[in-house]
């Protein structure tokens, strides 16, 4: 198999460097050039035929912001990882980043004593996504995830032995891409939307914030960061916050939003397991669970639990995912009872929760939407 190739672009020679390091102790990794800025970046992009951009976000002359629209302006789909740091601002501009194009991101090693230690932190975030967003094998740890380049066959859900209950909750998990998938969803589902909504989106904290903002000036549902023991009502999206995971709190008959700090499952807290499998608990399998695009396996055990007990499971389809990792993860064990292009999950959506729309609202809410992603 050929080595994937990366361009390397940051403003620091020290982080060139480190990245560089660890990128070439890969054997299926090789580093064909670097560029101090995004100008220059733009420039080779011809030239060196990279595989896939890493990219940073701070940067003089062109920005990593600009670069990523440089490049998807000359209709370049190679994949671009961005490098962020955990403060707002850092935040704000990968969102920023993502919207304009990047496929994904990384968060700079923060308060490390060591070059060792910076390594180590770039060496077990970036090299599984470099080898998820190319679609190459990968054997072990949070990387050991289905992401095939060649497309699977589907395989057809299992057979049900009885009908499936009305969905009471909508629960949605998304990794690797799912941002601007998210923003090509929810905006379409109306604020009459007759369930509460849970979602985890694996990010760090600070970005989950930003993000349920950004997504609620999008949406006419009501979106918001998920506090603890807050009661679940219809038309509001409670998404994980980082480092915490969600779950559905039974008092009596009212359910309210839970989190803690329970180990992480499936390497990542919040994990969509830990959703969906309290979210069946809650609500006697009466859910409807969405797995979209994301690099992993988080979703597919609890996806199996949705629909053993009676609920209803979409998940995207590979052609129209960043990474087929999750959804194909769950299509691929039998419990997807719909596997959907991107574009049509929405649909979906409103079709299999109670009081569906008519077409023609489903038509109206598509033209309303917000064009342009994560503004």
């Amino acid at each position: 198999m050929e080595q994937i190739k990366v361009m390397v672009v940051d403003d620091s020679v020290v982080v060139r460097k480190i990245v560089t390091d660890v990128l070439s102790e890969d054997p299926m990794i090789q580093v064909v050039g670097t560029a101090p800025n995004g100008r220059l970046a733009v420039s080779k992009l011809e030239q060196l035929k990279p595989d896939l951009v890493t990219m940073d976000i701070e940067m003089p002359d062109m920005n990593g912001i600009e670069a990523v629209r440089a490049i998807r302006a000359t209709r370049s789909r190679v994949p671009i990882i961005m490098f962020s740091t955990l403060t707002e601002r850092g935040a704000s501009a990968t969102l920023d980043a993502l919207s304009a194009g990047a496929n994904d991101y990384v968060t700079k090693p923060a308060n490390v004593g060591s070059v060792a230690q910076s390594m180590e932190s770039v060496r077990q975030q970036l090299v599984p996504k470099i080898k998820a967003l190319t679609g190459r094998p990968m054997t072990s740890g949070p990387a050991a995830a289905p992401a095939a380049a060649a497309p699977v066959a589907v395989r057809p859900p299992a057979a049900r032995s009885r009908a499936p209950k009305q969905p009471a909750v909508l629960v949605i998990g998304s990794s690797t891409g799912g941002p601007e998938a998210l923003t090509k969803v929810l905006p379409l589902l109306p604020a009459s939307l007759p369930v509460p909504v849970l979602l985890v989106q694996h990010m760090p904290p600070v970005f989950t914030r930003q993000f349920a903002q950004r997504l609620d000036r999008l949406c006419a549902l009501t979106v918001v960061e998920a506090v603890d023991g807050t009661p679940l009502a219809p038309g509001t999206v409670h998404i994980a916050p980082g480092d915490f995971h969600l779950t559905v709190g039974t008092s009596g008959a009212s359910k309210r939003t839970a989190l803690n700090q329970a180990p992480p499952e499936n390497f990542c807290r919040p994990a969509v397991d830990v959703l969906f499998r309290s979210a069946v608990a809650a609500y006697d399998g009466a859910v409807l669970g969405v797995v979209l695009t994301g690099m992993g396996s988080d979703g597919r055990i609890g996806a199996g639990q949705i629909r053993e007990a009676g609920g209803t499971v979409v998940a995207q389809d590979q052609a129209t995912s960043v990474v087929w990792g999750m959804p194909g993860a769950v299509t691929q064990a039998g419990f997807a009872d719909e596997v959907l292009p991107l574009g049509r999950v929405a649909e979906a959506i409103t079709r299999l929760l109670p009081t569906p729309r008519p077409a023609a609202s489903f038509a109206a809410a598509r033209a309303a939407a917000p064009m342009g992603g994560l503004r």
